[in-house]
């Protein structure tokens, strides 16, 4: 959610700003500013909409200058609008800030400075953090660094900012608490980040910035790190891994369709390294500290939001099956509020495709205070949730634009079946021969996800088109595949604004059959073969109602083949891991009919890639 950029250097700062801010859009965001230092003079310009629609306004501007700041806003506090959008000035002008996330109290401190004159111009929180850091800049005389930091030791909440003062031209301030900031290093240049895509052209050195840390960068190459109590910290350079190509379409039309046709890779990725089938063994290097705490816990209390949360319903149903070890799942934002009943003796696994997620933030910060031991899987290298856990697994999906969760989330559920395998393996639920059985099959998925890819999209397409105006859908499937029927189906809502609810296949009886009639399109999941005879007696009853059956079934399935209007084939594997195979048919689907309706794939209405604010 929002997306800030900052540069200081010798190059023009407003190419790098628009650049970065472009490649930031999927973040969310529904309005976006830019502002540069130029001979002691800010020029700031802002507008609703798109980065586009910015560059359209700037056309005409003097955008010259090698300090600047750019932002991207999802609204917050105040409406999407050109005065509520950010960068915000200070009541002198002298100022300029950008923020991410939400001061609590600024209704405090706003009420403070109106009594001391200040006039406010927009609505937001942002605008009342500029005027303070002004106010305390003018009652201490101090420089700009001093006053940001004693800023911030005034306001609760969440932030990332980016700041500079045309007093000051050769300083540009970052600094973060609960929102992501990384800060990129170049030769006597520096970029402030919400992450790295917009970093990763110019240099492959960053920091990752912590809690309750500023850094103050010069124009002449150095920079301090520090924290907003002022002590200094030593700061550790990290290497970045990611390839500017991978955040490119790669002649794909959408970051979407791109990244369901990544998912052979991305899970051949993940498990790279981590499987040793002649033995039997899974070699899981992030947990093995921990394996006896692990082994020993009371629970497995698995917190997630989103699609995430959907992949801990089936590690849930994974990791009780082979393991038998109890567990649970919790959306992170009820775990947080609800008072829940945890001690030093469970285990608390935190799934995040970004590792920013705010309520799963919070949820393991929770747990910390009770000895839980906190595991991470996350996709994001440095990010917040991994640093903040005891151990855990990245998935190496490689990173995801679209902000419809595809290759995350079949990455996810493929290190969660080794999280599995591994504590089936070291509690012996499992012999030597099924966990070979089961790694055996796990390396084929790639091959079977290219099969699917290859065979079923020119069909799904025809599919796409027959049902891009249905007004509803429900998506079915029994065991493992309930959890994959929940995913496609968010799947559908959050990119074609359709309308549609995942059920236990069992669950239809006890109130969703009153919905089918014969415009009523259900996807049924019928691929798991333990599942198979219960399912496709569910699929009788909605075929009776002349509701339109989608079927994803294994090949050769000759069962439903007389039932369903249509059939999508798949190849058949271990029922645990059905719902990887079964996801990709149902992304497809999902991403056809949004394009049928003419809909913004990769940057559906409402929606930001990241939840980093509550």
């Amino acid at each position: 959610m929002c997306g800030i950029v900052g540069y200081i250097g010798s190059r023009e700062a407003y190419p790098i700003l628009i650049k970065g801010l472009k490649r930031l859009e999927y973040r969310g965001y529904d309005s976006a500013g830019v502002a540069m230092l130029q001979d002691g003079n800010i020029t700031l310009i802002k507008e609703k909409g798109k980065v586009s629609d910015l560059e359209g306004l700037a056309s005409s501007s003097n955008k010259s200058g090698s300090l600047g700041i750019g932002h991207t806003r999802w609204a917050t506090h105040g409406p999407p609008n050109q005065v509520n959008a950010h960068p915000h000035a200070s009541q002198s002008g002298d100022i300029v800030l950008i923020h991410n996330g939400i001061i609590e109290n600024y209704a405090t401190i706003k009420s403070v400075l109106t009594s001391k004159g200040y006039i406010f111009r927009s609505d937001t929180d942002t605008e009342v953090l500029v005027m303070l850091i002004e106010e305390i800049q003018k009652n201490e005389k101090c420089d700009i660094a001093k006053a940001v930091r004693l800023a911030l030791n005034e306001v609760t909440g969440a932030y990332a900012i980016a700041v500079f003062s045309k007093k000051e031209p050769d300083v540009l301030i970052g600094a973060r608490k609960g929102s992501p900031l990384i800060l990129g290093i170049g030769e006597k240049e520096f970029f402030l980040a919400s992450d790295a895509s917009p970093v990763i052209e110019y240099t492959k050195k960053v920091v990752y910035i912590n809690d309750e840390e500023m850094v103050v960068l010069q124009r002449n190459g150095e920079f301090e790190l520090k924290t907003i109590q002022n002590e200094r910290k030593t700061p550790y350079i990290q290497e970045l891994e990611l390839k500017l190509e991978a955040i490119e379409k790669g002649g794909y039309e959408h970051f979407m369709l791109k990244e369901i046709h990544e998912q052979p890779k991305s899970i051949y990725d993940s498990v790279r390294g981590r499987v040793d089938i002649e033995n039997g063994k899974i070699k899981l290097g992030g947990l093995e500290e921990y394996e006896n705490r692990i082994m020993n816990s009371r629970r497995i209390i698995i917190v997630a939001c989103g699609t995430s949360w959907h992949a801990g319903l089936l590690a849930e149903y994974m990791i009780e099956d082979l393991a038998r070890a109890n567990v649970e799942v919790e959306y992170a934002s009820e775990f947080r509020y609800r008072n829940p009943v945890i001690d030093k003796e469970d285990i608390i696994i935190a799934i995040s495709q970004s590792g920013e997620t705010a309520d799963t933030l919070a949820a393991i910060e929770m747990a910390k205070k009770q000895g839980c031991l906190i595991l991470g899987i996350c996709n994001v290298v440095g990010s917040s949730i991994p640093r903040a856990s005891d151990a855990g697994c990245y998935t190496h999906a490689g990173p995801e634009i679209g902000v419809a969760s595809t290759k995350a989330f079949t990455s996810q559920v493929s290190v969660l079946f080794l999280v599995a395998l591994w504590i089936a393996e070291n509690k012996g639920t499992l012999s030597k021969s099924r966990i070979q059985e089961y790694l055996t099959e796990l390396e084929l998925i790639p091959s079977k996800i290219e099969t699917i890819l290859s065979e079923t999209e020119s069909q799904i397409k025809a599919i796409a088109k027959e049902y891009k105006d249905a007004s509803n859908f429900l998506y079915l499937g029994r065991g493992y595949n309930f959890p994959a029927a929940l995913e496609g189906a968010l799947k559908l809502k959050e990119i074609s604004y359709i309308h549609a609810e995942g059920y236990p296949a069992a669950e239809m009886k006890h109130g969703p059959i009153a919905l089918i009639d014969d415009e009523m399109p259900v996807v049924f999941l019928v691929n798991n073969s333990s599942a198979h005879e219960k399912t496709i007696s569910n699929v009788q009853e909605v075929a009776a109602r002349k509701g339109q059956v989608i079927a994803i079934a294994n090949k050769g399935d000759k069962v439903i083949a007389g039932m369903a209007k249509h059939v999508i084939e798949i190849p058949e594997t271990e029922d645990a891991l059905s719902p990887i195979l079964a996801s990709i048919p149902l992304q497809l689907l999902s991403y056809y009919i949004a394009i049928e309706r003419g809909c913004n794939v990769d940057q559906p209405r409402n929606l930001a890639k990241s939840v980093t604010v509550e």
